[in-house]
């Protein structure tokens, strides 16, 4: 990786995100192992979590580790102690810190305080270890990454913005549908379209979901309303009406498209009620993988594994 610490898509090469899905893949299969014994991960929250928290955790005792989570009402990050303070004191105590924050410059103050790595287990900005996760899952399924194109459907989110630069660094063409001032941030699809032209593959926004869809290999949306936005739920609701994902849309994609969402879902908003059940639908595998993704990212991380883990 190009820092000792993994904030944004924009730490790692393309080089990094292919051997971080090769070592994935070979994590997957090979099982439990005690690459990272006597290593410990702190996991330090402010906001709650069902995937994030439990595939770290079960990353780190799978990988012969140990985790600790540490809730917002225990640490008080930024309040009771200031976030360099924090970072000071957990880097003495553990081998890394994923975080899960609600603004990205805690994380950055986090990284720049703490002696070891600093994983972006979620920001306000971006959801790296979930766009890994989704590459592997597309490559899984697709058997190659290089030409294909997702199309994105709904809040230009910090989901979006990890998927677009990952998209773009791995050679695939992105497309985003959102209401007008809901689209992805503009120096960071600035970014995305300086990959893509090294990749020679196109990123394009619209406002209109079937141009989006139309002849795509991966259909992906998200929820409308993330953590934070509740006063705005009703709001949101109205605006992105016409930006859910249901059967007529799906079946604008190339016939063996697959549908991604990262979980949780609001079936009968960004999704019809019955699309995530679908024979299209990898959702729950796309869940699965994040446990093995941050296992690889671990294993690089705190572990050295810098080759298949099968070479071991």
């Amino acid at each position: 990786m190009q820092s000792k610490d993994l904030l944004s898509i924009a730490d790692l090469s393309s080089q990094d995100i292919q051997l971080l899905i090769d070592n994935a893949i070979e994590i997957k299969t090979e099982g439990w192992n005690s690459l990272l014994s006597e290593k410990t991960l702190v996991l330090l929250f402010e906001k709650p979590s069902l995937r994030t928290r439990v595939s770290f955790e079960l990353a780190m005792t799978q990988l012969g580790g140990h985790a600790l989570y540490l809730s917002p009402a225990e640490v008080g990050i930024g309040q009771r102690e200031s976030v360099a303070d924090v970072a000071r004191v957990l880097s003495r105590y553990s081998n890394a810190i994923a975080a899960r924050t609600f603004s990205h410059d805690t994380l950055q103050i986090l990284a720049a305080n703490s002696a070891v790595p600093v994983i972006n287990a979620l920001s306000d900005l971006e959801h790296p270890c979930q766009a890994l996760a989704d590459l592997l899952t597309i490559y899984e399924n697709k058997k190659e990454l290089e030409d294909l194109t997702i199309a994105y459907v709904g809040d230009g989110n910090n989901v979006a913005h990890s998927l677009m630069l990952a998209a773009a660094l791995a050679g695939m063409n992105f497309r985003i549908a959102s209401p007008a001032g809901y689209s992805v941030k503009d120096d960071l699809l600035h970014l995305a379209r300086e990959y893509a032209n090294d990749s020679k593959t196109d990123i394009f926004c619209t406002e209109d979901p079937t141009l989006a869809v139309s002849g795509a290999d991966v259909v992906y949306t998200d929820t409308w309303i993330s953590m934070g936005q509740e006063a705005e739920a009703e709001n949101r609701r109205q605006i992105f009406a016409g930006y859910q994902v249901n059967g007529a849309l799906l079946s604008l994609a190339k016939k063996d498209a697959i549908l991604m969402h990262p979980l949780p879902a609001h079936r009968g908003e960004e999704v019809s009620a019955d699309i995530l059940d679908c024979p299209q639908s990898v959702v729950f595998t796309q869940a699965e993988n994040r446990l093995h993704l941050q296992k690889a990212v671990l294993a690089s991380m705190l572990g050295g594994l810098e080759i298949p883990l099968a070479n071991y």
